[in-house]
């Protein structure tokens, strides 16, 4: 047992690199993405550190190009979900008593391995298997995910500084312990760094975890299990089970071990999830720690002193980069009648420069959306605008699933600040505006507020100190990132810790000490120097 205090190094954010023409990161990125397109993987589960192959296989193809093979990975069933729980349950013997300074040694060391050697692996991985340009790779999957392991391991550190008084004659401590069991991480395909973040965020303070990663994202979540495991992850300690979500989540739902839920992705998932937790409570050994965030429908708000050259570059970047597939992505805007025509002037002008094709082409600024079962949802709510009259489409409408998943960048105007693309998450380049009467201010605030369910993130416009104050104070609630005079996404670790509320979820932002506390069960212990020898209370003496 070491006998010193150990302090981590005060995180920093990364920095983003350039890949401007000439540079050697995107030399090396070229290279890397002709290496992986040169071949094509199996990727297996990995459990207990043994790759173990189901037989029962799906293909993995480029979203922007379908004719593209990457490879095939292989699912998991309910034996395989039994011997995961049985693996990461037997590595928890361990890896819980490992001294804190070893298990944030290996999380630093993969954060430094991100930040040089496997930077463009990971990268390369989420270009070509979540069709992202390589800046939104690049402030993803290797930027904010390197955040993520040195932020959170400096997080627990400051936790466990966190320590109670102590009067004369006793010493009071605080022992800050991993759950029991195991800790289920569902992640979703549209961040590397969330996939990256949500199995270790637990494991980093000692927990064991099953990950299932989206099917339509295992490619580069197994490059994420071999980074971990050159960065010195001890077996069992992350057990990697993609498959469907009911051959997996089904019998680790039932298992009386569950200890936690770490999960990003649907609304409606998520509280079938919970509803199936309460069910199986009686049987549970312990009651889960249940974190989640679940989508939004986030907002741009204008007021009529808004500065309109800045919105309207919020407003494209805000909505349209990666394809409007961000839960932060801006998917609906209230602007005033007395801004609209020279808002909607440059806007559209602007929107009609946007090129769209494949990331491997730098000068494209979108690509397609992920899959065809995607592509079909927000196909539906485009040709539903089109066929309304409460609607007119001023850019895009056009889909084509011809050779990749593409989706032109469309903004629908709606005279009906409740449209059903108002209201409901599309998850993809669909942005909807509302144009309200300027003495109607307050009356669109109010409904700003309640049409969605949504609670994630949502900006405010305005030059005036006083509008702001109001706008910020009305929509308290409607946003648990909120953002004045910018767009509202990009989210960085340690900045603004991301997570929201009502239907977008429980609210223990990601990036923050706040989340990884909820992995952590304290115990209270007092010491007693001088116990007393009498049992009798001076009280007591009275005649």
């Amino acid at each position: 047992m070491s006998n010193a205090y150990f302090k981590l190094p005060i995180p920093v954010n990364e920095p983003v690199l350039t890949y401007a023409p000439g540079t050697p990161e995107k030399a090396e990125l070229k290279r890397k993405l002709a290496e992986l397109q040169s071949k094509q993987i199996e990727i297996p589960l990995i459990i207990g550190g043994k790759e173990i192959k189901t037989g029962k296989t799906a293909e993995i193809r480029t979203p922007h190009d379908h004719s593209k093979l990457l490879g095939v990975y292989h699912k998991a069933g309910t034996a395989e979900v039994k011997m995961a729980i049985e693996a990461a349950l037997e590595a928890r013997k361990s890896w819980a008593d490992m001294p804190w300074e070893h298990r944030a040694s290996v999380f630093q060391k993969a954060a430094e391995l991100l930040s040089t050697t496997w930077r463009s692996t990971l990268n390369a991985a989420t270009m070509l298997g979540q069709s992202k340009t390589i800046y939104q790779a690049e402030i993803d999957s290797s930027c904010e995910l390197i955040d993520f392991w040195r932020f959170n391991t400096y997080y627990m550190t400051q936790l466990m500084s966190d320590q109670p008084y102590s009067p004369k004659g006793m010493w009071n401590r605080e022992e800050y312990r991993p759950l029991e069991g195991f800790v289920f991480a569902v992640t979703p395909f549209n961040f590397t760094s969330i996939a990256g973040n949500l199995p270790t965020a637990p494991v980093i303070v000692g927990n064991v975890s099953l990950w299932k990663p989206a099917s339509s994202a295992v490619y580069v979540a197994y490059f994420l299990m071999k980074l971990w495991e050159e960065a010195g992850l001890p077996a069992g300690v992350i057990n990697f089970v993609p498959g469907s979500g009911g051959e997996v989540g089904d019998p680790v739902l039932a298992s009386p071990d569950l200890a936690g839920i770490h999960f990003t992705g649907s609304t409606a998932v998520f509280q079938g999830m919970w509803k199936t937790i309460g069910e199986n409570i009686h049987k549970a050994k312990y009651y889960p720690r249940i974190v989640g965030e679940t989508g939004g429908k986030d907002f741009i708000f204008a007021h009529n002193t808004a500065d309109v050259d800045a919105l309207v570059v919020a407003a494209i970047r805000g909505a349209f980069e990666y394809q409007g597939q961000k839960c932060s992505a801006a998917s609906r805007m209230y602007i005033p009648k007395s801004r609209w025509q020279e808002f909607k002037e440059k806007y559209v002008t602007e929107v009609n420069k946007i090129k769209m094709g494949n990331p491997e082409d730098f000068t494209n600024f979108m690509s397609a959306v992920i899959d065809k079962g995607a592509f079909t949802t927000i196909k539906s709510y485009i040709d539903f605008a089109k066929e309304s009259k409460e609607a007119e489409i001023i850019t895009g409408g056009k889909c084509d699933d011809s050779k990749g998943f593409f989706i032109e960048p469309t903004t629908i105007v709606t005279t009906n600040p409740r449209f059903k693309t108002m209201e409901e998450e599309i998850f993809g380049p669909v942005f909807t505006i509302f144009v309200y009467e300027d003495n109607k201010f307050d009356e669109t605030l109010d409904l700003c507020d309640t049409t969605s369910p949504y609670a994630l993130t949502g900006a405010i416009w305005s030059q005036d100190r006083n509008v702001l104050v109001k706008m910020s104070n009305k929509l308290r609630n409607a946003a648990g990132n909120f953002y004045i005079n910018d767009k509202p996404t990009a989210a960085v670790v340690g900045q603004q810790p991301f997570g929201g509320g009502r239907s977008s979820g429980t609210n223990d932002k990601a990036g923050s000490a706040m989340n990884i506390m909820r992995w952590m069960t304290a115990r209270s212990i007092k010491e007693t120097f001088v116990p007393p020898k009498d049992w009798r209370y001076p009280f007591m003496n009275e005649k």
